[in-house]
């Protein structure tokens, strides 16, 4: 499993985040909190706070999901 920080904080970047990684194979979670969210849902991240980094964990071991998704990730 991998785990970096995202920040989705535009409606913009969630569109483009979940049609990012629509098509992958695998599943992707975002923690907020004590919240988990189907990372492929649009209604789901919306149903969180995006004003801040969230924990994105990639059930894969593939680490070129993340070049996908390298413009929301931060350090």
């Amino acid at each position: 499993m991998i785990t970096v920080k995202i920040l989705l904080d535009s409606v913009e970047k969630v569109k483009n985040f979940t049609s990012s990684i629509n098509n992958e194979e695998v599943d992707f979670e975002i923690i907020e909190g004590m919240h988990i969210v189907d990372a492929k849902s649009i209604m789901g991240i919306f149903s969180i706070d995006l004003s801040k980094p969230l924990q994105l964990n990639i059930h894969s071991d593939d680490r070129r999901i993340l070049d996908k998704i390298k413009d929301f990730i931060i350090e």
